[in-house]
């Protein structure tokens, strides 16, 4: 094979477009990522990154399976072994790891730690990273596609890929239509230098405006994820960090306790759920194919799952001599993958719709519920196993 000749091409090498890399470089996959700036070069002295992620017990195990696990612990993750959520005081709903018999939920993890472990191990595995580089052209040819790169190199694939995000050129030039909306809410990340040491539990309390969140990471650090309308996040947006710390004081629970404001960002919130994940030689995975309401952090477990399934499905069909990159064989990777991702946003939905409502009657039934379900024994260990992956 020419050095401009590859199995698979994905454009995007974020947490899982590089994920995805690695697991199919284990499987001797020739696998090039086009990305237009590297993953920065990790600072232990660094104040936490304002993006962060929630990876759950299903998708460390995937990066402990991509031997990239061991490169995020060696930087820096926090563990959390609790999650506790609630609106009313006396209807908290609270799920452990002790209760599935696993030693933690999962771990809050800096997204550019995490890039920065994929990245090592991708250099490390031999994947061909064309950096920095973006695709200008894709045409399909028989048994493949032919791409174009923004400096006019011409590169083959049998498998085009996109990760490259929730607006991803790879679904735009496919002709992949999208479905969804912008929710009436926006959010905004804080990073917080806590007075007192965080702890290992992660919780959520419901306002009338909106959740307010609060996510434990390594040292006295801490991330508060803070929903309101999108008018009011512009606001929060133009203070200062001591006038933020301030509105942080007054809006948080108690429990929050004093915070140093570090830095902070803001997006709005939208559901995008791609009509199909394949066409003949091309798929989608993670944001490309679907974004979700981040209110229980499902976002990068979903593209992990996704990733996992599809080095299932395309080493199980190079191994028994199929043409994994035809349509037949894509199929079953979109056939395992659709149902759940829609599954998994539909029921955010209806936990976003619940809580945002203000209707009385409702109030009570959804505080109702929060109470059942810390009582909910199996159901409420099924529940937590689902989110988790497990």
């Amino acid at each position: 094979m020419q050095e401009d000749q590859f199995d698979v091409v994905i454009t995007g090498g974020g947490m899982v477009g590089a994920a995805l890399a690695c697991g199919l470089a284990r499987h001797h996959f020739r696998v090039a990522v086009i990305e237009h700036q590297a993953a920065p070069e990790f600072t232990p002295q660094s104040q936490p990154d304002v993006r962060i992620s929630a990876i759950g017990a299903s998708s460390v195990a995937l990066l402990k399976e991509l031997e990239v696990w061991e490169r995020v612990q060696a930087m820096r993750c926090a563990p959390y072994r609790q999650l506790e959520t609630w609106e009313w005081e006396n209807a908290h709903a609270v799920f452990d790891a002790a209760s599935l018999g696993l030693p933690e939920l999962g771990y809050m993890v800096e997204n550019s730690v995490l890039q920065r472990a994929l990245w090592e191990q991708m250099q490390a595995q031999g994947v061909t990273l064309l950096c920095p580089a973006t695709l200008a052209a894709a045409e399909p040819e028989p048994g493949g596609w032919s791409l174009t790169l923004d400096d006019g190199r011409k590169i083959e694939t049998r498998l085009l890929t996109g990760a490259d995000g929730a607006n991803s050129q790879v679904r735009r030039l496919a002709g992949i239509g999208v479905s969804g909306w912008e929710y009436a809410q926006s959010c905004m990340l804080i990073s917080v230098e806590c007075e007192q040491l965080p702890g290992d539990s992660t919780w959520q309390q419901f306002t009338p405006q909106g959740p307010r969140a609060f996510l434990p990471l390594f040292g006295h650090y801490a991330s508060l994820v803070w929903y309101d309308s999108a008018a009011r996040i512009r606001q929060l947006s133009a203070l200062s960090m001591t006038q933020l710390e301030q509105e942080i004081a007054t809006h948080f629970p108690v429990r929050c306790g004093k915070v140093r404001a570090l830095t902070a960002g803001s997006f709005p919130l939208v559901r995008r759920h791609a009509s199909r994940y394949v066409r003949p030689g091309l798929v989608l995975v993670g944001d490309a194919a679907h974004t979700i309401n981040p209110l229980a952090g499902q976002g990068v477990n979903l593209g992990y799952r996704d990733v996992d399934v599809l080095i299932d499905v395309l080493a199980e069909a190079r191994r028994e001599g199929h043409d994994w990159w035809q349509l037949a064989t894509l199929n079953k990777y979109q056939h395992q993958r659709y149902r759940d991702n829609l599954l998994m946003q539909n029921g955010m939905d209806l936990f976003y719709l619940a809580f945002s409502n203000r209707n009385g009657p409702l109030t009570v039934i959804r505080n109702l519920g929060l109470m059942a379900a810390q009582r909910g024994g199996w159901l409420k260990k099924k529940a937590l196993s689902y989110a988790l992956g497990l």
